[in-house]
C-alpha cells in the first residue's frame, strides 16, 4: 500500500503514538470527528491486544481509495501466541486474560469492515477498515 505509516508496538506509549497517527490520518482524509474517534478507540483496542498477549507487534495505517470512497485501513498484526477460537473472542464478555473481553468485539463495531486471521503459535493480523460517509 502506498503511504503506508508502521507504528512499532512495544509499549503503552506506543498505543498512544498509534492512535494519534490514525485520528490525524483519518482528519486528513476528512473522515468526520466523530469518525476520528471510533478510529483512535479502534487502534487503541487492538494495541492494547497486542501488549497484552503478544507483547509486541505493529499496527499500520494506510489511506484507502476505491471507486470514489474515502477511508482508513487499519491492520495490527503480532508474532504472539495467536487466537484459538477467533468466534468465541469475537463475543462480548469472552477473555482468555484478565480483562472483560470486550476489546475485540468493541474494535469490530467500531468499524466498518472487521477482520480476523490467526493461526496458534504463529500469530494474529486484524484488518479493519472505516470509510468515510
Amino acid at each position: 500500500m502506498a503511504d503506508e505509516t508502521r507504528v512499532p508496538i512495544n509499549s503503552d506509549a506506543d498505543i498512544v503514538d498509534a492512535r494519534q497517527l490514525g485520528r490525524a490520518l483519518a482528519a486528513q482524509l476528512g473522515l468526520s470527528t466523530t469518525d476520528q474517534v471510533l478510529i483512535a478507540t479502534a487502534i487503541s483496542e487492538l494495541a492494547r491486544n497486542i501488549i497484552q498477549y503478544a507483547k509486541q507487534g505493529e499496527i499500520l495505517l494506510s489511506a484507502l481509495n476505491q471507486g470514489g470512497r474515502r477511508g482508513v485501513i487499519v491492520i495490527a498484526r503480532d508474532e504472539g501466541p495467536g487466537i484459538p477460537d477467533v468466534e468465541r473472542a469475537l463475543q462480548d464478555g469472552y477473555s482468555t486474560g484478565e480483562s472483560l473481553g470486550l476489546g475485540l468485539p468493541g474494535a469490530r463495531r467500531l468499524m466498518d469492515e472487521f477482520e480476523i486471521v490467526s493461526e496458534v503459535g504463529k500469530g494474529t493480523t486484524v484488518t479493519a477498515r472505516k470509510w468515510a460517509k
